[in-house]
């Protein structure tokens, strides 16, 4: 196993992380969510991810289910031999109003110590590895947020900090901001990062290179779409099988964008390519994602464990030269196909 380290911190992590967010929805089954966090720790992961708004879809009625399924889990392997990062709920002022504190959530102080406190309380433990602000606030001004989250490390409540769903200006405003306050710095990013999806390597892979930032990629197989089953004629299972007929907007948006002719086109290319050199399409797929400098670990999902065999395989596995060129040339010729 070659563990990596997560930007310039202490946190030392297998290249695939597990996360957790289907353990109450999807995986409904406590039992069924035990057997899979039982096979990843086996097979060497030592890094879960989860946050207080999971299971997906969000909802009021489950937010923290998921804390609770991963806590009790927990508690049967020695706590120090897991990394765990988990996320405080984003900015009710961004893409969506999240389920939890009445939808009045923001990144300041208020909200990140309530968040944390119930983290820890669902999670059944003292410290949190890695707590990671789920989504960026466009109200409060990052330096209060920063402020809060070094509290939280300064307490030993969290080792370290990281963030989601951010940009290129935000994250480098925040290190800007944590460097001049002296406050705890984000050692990662974590973003949506996939064949499918390469909008990280624009302007985020340089900042992350020179500042020793880590991705942590989720998303990997694009919802499963790299899986090639929505290739397949009248499949209607999966989640965006289930988001495209949905009555919530913003589902049957984020269905379109992972789900469109484009997609489906690049896939087949993609499912080609694996099939030519002799891999499972979600071994080649999640390769494929953790093989750069700049990534410290791969989040992958499964809502049953015998869907964890094809993504474990590519723990060690080192795509060769022909097969990344022959998966660049598929994105020369359909360019951003999740837009």
């Amino acid at each position: 196993m070659k563990y990596r380290y997560i930007g310039k911190s202490g946190l030392r992590v297998s290249p695939i992380c597990l996360g957790t967010m289907t353990f109450g929805t999807q995986t409904p089954d406590e039992k069924a969510a035990f057997e899979i966090m039982d096979k990843a720790y086996e097979a060497g992961v030592n890094f879960f991810d989860t946050a207080e708004l999971y299971p997906v879809p969000p909802s009021a009625k489950l937010a923290g289910v998921t804390e609770e399924i991963v806590g009790r889990w927990l508690k049967t392997k020695p706590r120090e031999s897991i990394i765990l990062a988990t996320k405080v709920a984003g900015a009710a002022s961004g893409w969506f109003v999240p389920p939890v504190r009445h939808g009045l959530t923001a990144i300041d102080s208020f909200h990140i110590e309530r968040a944390v406190e119930g983290s820890l309380k669902r999670l059944g433990t003292d410290y949190i590895d890695l707590y990671q602000m789920h989504w960026p606030d466009t109200i409060v001004p990052i330096e209060e947020s920063l402020k809060a989250f070094d509290r939280l490390v300064q307490s030993g409540k969290v080792r370290y900090i990281g963030t989601s769903n951010d940009t290129a200006y935000g994250t480098s405003k925040a290190l800007m901001t944590s460097e001049f306050k002296g406050y705890a710095r984000f050692e990662s990013i974590q973003n949506n990062f996939s064949l499918l999806n390469r909008r990280f390597l624009d302007e985020l892979t340089v900042l992350c290179e020179k500042e020793q930032i880590s991705l942590l990629p989720y998303s990997p197989l694009a919802g499963g779409v790299l899986s090639g089953k929505y290739n397949q004629t009248n499949n209607t299972t999966g989640r965006f099988a289930t988001y495209v007929q949905s009555k919530n907007a913003r589902q049957r948006a984020m269905a379109q964008r992972f789900l469109n002719d484009k997609t489906l086109a690049s896939t087949q290319k993609y499912l080609k390519i694996a099939h030519d050199a002799g891999l499972d399409p979600v071994t080649m797929a999640i390769a494929w994602s953790k093989q750069f400098s700049f990534v410290a670990s791969t989040i992958i999902g499964a809502t049953q464990p015998a869907q964890l065999d094809a993504s474990l395989a590519a723990m060690d596995l080192e795509l060769s030269q022909e097969v990344l060129d022959a998966c660049d040339k598929v994105h020369q010729e359909i360019l951003y196909p999740m837009g």
